[in-house]
């Protein structure tokens, strides 16, 4: 039996823009993706001998066919034609449920990077990344990780560079938002601010962090806040501690902080702490 480790890394989402709806239900999307330290643990033990089996560190997490890590594992194998003789998948969640963060898009993509490795790298970075897209749509950039743009349904991709590195915090309220109720009131609702791509990726080109800062922005926050003054709440105090700026990621529930440095970080989180014990310090990766 061999164990294979990985790293599933988190993302937010800098900008985030929802556009039209697709004749297949889905909607164009467009933004910039940042991948984040905070992650969870993959661990696969291949030969085991056994029936397939997922173990996961969360109740709730569904441990059969239907989670992402199982379903990414099942692909791999199936296309390189390989029968791993009894799977074991073992994955120890530090990244909140429901948080807009992809913690099971990142959970699958460990597996295909693990597996793409071990099984001496029959797919390049930009295959394995598109093999991740018939997982699910944010599997191909947790594959790829780093900066980037994503369009479509979050599938396409154009690599950035690196933004400049700073403490992140993140905050995960007590509650978390159904996408699928989300996209429908963003449909019956006008959208009153977009996000400005052209400056974002000049900012982020540019290497300016407060540039950066100054361009974030995600359409779906409105649609939360107005019934979650929990997000102005943990933006308020991020902001009052020297956030450069702070914005809900994803369909939601966590909003990440910008921080200037570490000590604004700290006071940050010691602040956050006292109301959202889900409080997390990272940085980009």
């Amino acid at each position: 039996m061999i164990t294979l480790r990985e790293k599933a890394y988190a993302k937010i989402n800098l900008s985030l823009d929802v556009l039209s709806r697709r004749p297949d239900g889905y909607h164009d999307l467009k933004g910039v993706m940042q991948s984040v330290s905070l992650g969870d643990d993959i661990e696969l033990d291949l030969g085991t001998g056994k029936e397939w089996e997922l173990v996961c560190s969360q109740e709730g997490v569904p441990c059969d066919s239907r989670n992402l890590a199982w379903k990414a594992a099942a692909l791999f194998f199936r296309c390189v034609r390989i029968d791993p003789e009894g799977i074991t998948i073992r994955i120890t969640k530090n990244v909140p449920s429901g948080a807009g963060m992809g913690g099971g898009s990142a959970d699958a993509a460990a597996v295909l990077r693990a597996l793409n490795r071990h099984y001496g790298t029959p797919y390049t970075a930009e295959e394995l990344a598109a093999l991740g897209a018939e997982v699910g749509s944010d599997v191909p950039f947790c594959v790829m990780m780093g900066t980037a743009v994503a369009e479509g349904r979050g599938e396409i991709l154009r690599r950035l560079p690196d933004i400049p590195k700073c403490p992140i915090v993140l905050c995960k309220p007590e509650f978390s938002i159904s996408t699928p109720v989300l996209f429908r009131r963003l449909d019956a609702e006008e959208i009153l601010r977009r996000p400005d791509h052209e400056a974002m990726e000049k900012a982020i080109c540019e290497g300016s962090l407060t540039g950066i800062a100054a361009q974030v922005l995600n359409v779906f926050e409105p649609a939360v806040s107005c019934d979650h003054p929990e997000i102005e709440h943990i933006k308020g105090i991020c902001m009052d501690c020297g956030a450069l700026t702070a914005q809900m990621t994803g369909s939601g529930s966590v909003v990440f902080a910008l921080m200037p440095d570490s000590t604004a970080a700290k006071l940050a989180m010691d602040r956050l702490l006292e109301f959202y014990p889900q409080t997390f310090l990272a940085e980009p990766v």
